[in-house]
Formats: structure tokens, C-alpha cells, sequence
């Protein structure tokens, strides 16, 4: 047998022959799982059911995987992948308020369209909090509400708004996949978004002229009446927003 040439008829180097075909093998095996998963639920997912459905020897994914728990982490890492693909970014969105709706309601729909695999992925507190596509999907997050917070609709910090927005959308998730099918009330989703929208937004945005003039302007009125600051703080304080303003 000869070996797999590249596009200039030099030939593959074997380990990299290699390395391609364990890497095959091995995204087999993660999609065999996630489909016993998706069909069956996660009870299902056992070494012998797995390597039926990826058409290897069971020892096979334990070259892969150290364990069952390798395997499943791989998966969930699989669906936060899948989840970050089907993610639309809109760097200037009209309104970013409904921005952060459409975003919310995408994970929401996700959860639900993929019960047994968002269980997994979200189910346990720390699970997926090193994978990069997890990262790479809270980045985006980060992006909806930094818009918001250069906006002037941010109501409270950064930090606190992602996490009242990630958590809010999980448990809407898990709770209605907790309920019996006749109890599942659309009306438990919508308000909870709603519910989110306004603790994470003001009504209306404080900083009328979106960008650091406007937000240092908007800082500048309010200055006077803050006590936190010393007045030598505040002076140095007032004399960067002038200039931040000015340059508006």
C-alpha cells in the first residue's frame, strides 16, 4: 500500500497518516456517542453501545478516552462547539436590548431542542468552564454587554449582568426540562427573560450619545452629587471627563 500523498505528489509523513486517522476515529466516537445521547439518553452510553455505533472494538476508545467521563466531557465540548456554530454575532445590532433577547432566547431554544445533551453540558456546576468553545461562546456574551454598557443601558456591572443572563438562561432550561410535559408553560420562559432584561437594563439608556464623550458626559452631570471621592479625587476625576467629553 502506498502512502497518501499531499497535492505536490510528496508523501504524507506516517505519523501525520497517523495522527489523521486516530483523529477520525476518535470524532467518530464522539459523534456516536452524542447520536446514543440525543436518541436514547445518557444511560444509553456505554462502551460496548458506543463502539457498536462507531464500528470499532470497545478497547478502541480507551486509546481515546481515559475513561466513560473522557468521553462525556468530549461530547459536551462537542455541544458547545455546535451551540457556538449556530450563534449569530451582530457587532452593531439596531438595538441591543433585543440583541441580548434574540441571543438569550437562541440558548434557551438550543436547551430545548437538545435536552439530554444541554443536561450534560450544563447539569454540573463546573463542566465545561476549560472549554474553549464555552469561553469562545461567553466572549460573545461579554460583547452583547459591552454594547449595552456603552449604550448607557447597562443597569449593573458587567460581570454580575453575565452571570444574571448565563444563569437565568440555564435554569429556564433545566427547570422546564424538570416539569412534567402538561406543566411546561411557555409563559415560565418569557418571564424569566423578561425578568432578566430588566434587572441587567434600564428602561431607557443613561448615556444618550453612545461612546466614551457621551458616557463621560452623562458621568460629568452626576459627579456633583456623589460622595464618595474626596474633592481632590473628584476635581482629577471632573478634569478627565472634560477632556473625554471634549473630544466627542
Amino acid at each position: 500500500m502506498h502512502a497518501r500523498t499531499t497535492g505536490d505528489a510528496t508523501p504524507a509523513p506516517a505519523s501525520e497518516a497517523a495522527a489523521g486517522g486516530r483523529e477520525l476515529i476518535r470524532r467518530h466516537v464522539i459523534e456516536a456517542a452524542a447520536d446514543l445521547l440525543a436518541r436514547e439518553g445518557r444511560e444509553a452510553v456505554t462502551t460496548r453501545a458506543v463502539a457498536a455505533a462507531a464500528g470499532v472494538q470497545p478497547p478502541a476508545i480507551y486509546r481515546h478516552f481515559a475513561d466513560m467521563d473522557g468521553l462525556l466531557e468530549a461530547v459536551a465540548e462537542h455541544g458547545y462547539a455546535t451551540f457556538l456554530a449556530a450563534k449569530q454575532v451582530d457587532a452593531h445590532p439596531d438595538d441591543p436590548v433585543e440583541d441580548l433577547r434574540a441571543g438569550w432566547d437562541l440558548a434557551v431554544e438550543f436547551g430545548l431542542a437538545n435536552p439530554a445533551l444541554y443536561a450534560l453540558m450544563y447539569g454540573e456546576p463546573k463542566r465545561g468552564t476549560t472549554s474553549a468553545a464555552f469561553r469562545a461562546g461567553m466572549e460573545i456574551l461579554v460583547g452583547r454587554i459591552r454594547r449595552l454598557a456603552a449604550g448607557g443601558w447597562l443597569r449593573v456591572d458587567e460581570k454580575l449582568a453575565a452571570a444574571l443572563i448565563h444563569a437565568t438562561a440555564r435554569g429556564a432550561v433545566l427547570t422546564w426540562l424538570s416539569l412534567p410535559d402538561d406543566q411546561r408553560d411557555p409563559a415560565l420562559l418569557t418571564t424569566l427573560r423578561e425578568s432578566m432584561i430588566a434587572a441587567v437594563t434600564n428602561e431607557k439608556p443613561a448615556v444618550q450619545d453612545a461612546g466614551p464623550a457621551g458616557a463621560a458626559r452623562a458621568l460629568r452631570a452626576a459627579l456633583p452629587e456623589q460622595t464618595t471621592l474626596s474633592s481632590g479625587e473628584q476635581h482629577l476625576l471632573g478634569e478627565w471627563l472634560d477632556r473625554l467629553a471634549a473630544d466627542g
